[in-house]
C-alpha cells in the first residue's frame, strides 16, 4: 500500500513528496461543502442581521486566507504560488444553510486540491464562529473535492 501513498517512503516514514522533477502546468481544483442551520439562524444570515456583521463576506475572506495558508496547516503540503481563489457562499433555504464552493488556480508542479478543501473548511468554520451565539447545533457537512485538473493525473470529477 505504501507504493500508492506518496507521502510515505519505502520504510513507511512520512515525508514531503519531491516535485522538483515534475513539469509546471496550470492547475485548478474545486471543492464544496455546506453548513446546515435552523431556519431562524438562516434568516439572520439572509437578512444580514448578525451581531458580528457581514457573515458571508467575512467567511469568504477567511476561506481565501485559508487557501493561502494551507501549507502552514497541513504538514506535508507544498507552499504554492496561488494565482486565484474564488469562494461562492450561497444561501439555500432547502437545507436550510449555506452552500460553499471554492475554486483555486495555480501554475506549478503540484495541485491545489488541498487549498480548495481548506478554503471550504475555513469558510465553514468561520460561518459557525460568527453564528454560534444564535445556534450551536449547526452542522458542517459534505466537504469534498468536486473537480481537479492539471498535472500528470489529468482531470478528476467527483460522481454525484
Amino acid at each position: 500500500m505504501n507504493d500508492k501513498l506518496t507521502h510515505f517512503d519505502a520504510q513507511g516514514q512520512a515525508h514531503m513528496v519531491d516535485v522538483s522533477g515534475k513539469a509546471v502546468t496550470d492547475r485548478v481544483a474545486v471543492a464544496s461543502g455546506h453548513v446546515r442551520m435552523s431556519p431562524e439562524t438562516f434568516d439572520i444570515v439572509v437578512k444580514g442581521s448578525a451581531a458580528k456583521g457581514d457573515v458571508l463576506g467575512v467567511a469568504r475572506l477567511a476561506g481565501i486566507m485559508g487557501a493561502k495558508r494551507t501549507a502552514d496547516l497541513i504538514p506535508l503540503c507544498h507552499p504554492l504560488p496561488i494565482a486565484k481563489v474564488t469562494l461562492d457562499l450561497t444561501p439555500d433555504a432547502a437545507l436550510p444553510g449555506i452552500r460553499i464552493t471554492a475554486t483555486v488556480k495555480t501554475s506549478g508542479r503540484t495541485g491545489v486540491e488541498m487549498e480548495a478543501l481548506t478554503a471550504v473548511s475555513v469558510a465553514a468554520l468561520t460561518l459557525y464562529d460568527m453564528l454560534k451565539a444564535a445556534e450551536k447545533g449547526m452542522v458542517i457537512s459534505d466537504i469534498r473535492l468536486q473537480m481537479k485538473e492539471g498535472g500528470k493525473s489529468g482531470r478528476y470529477e467527483a460522481q454525484p
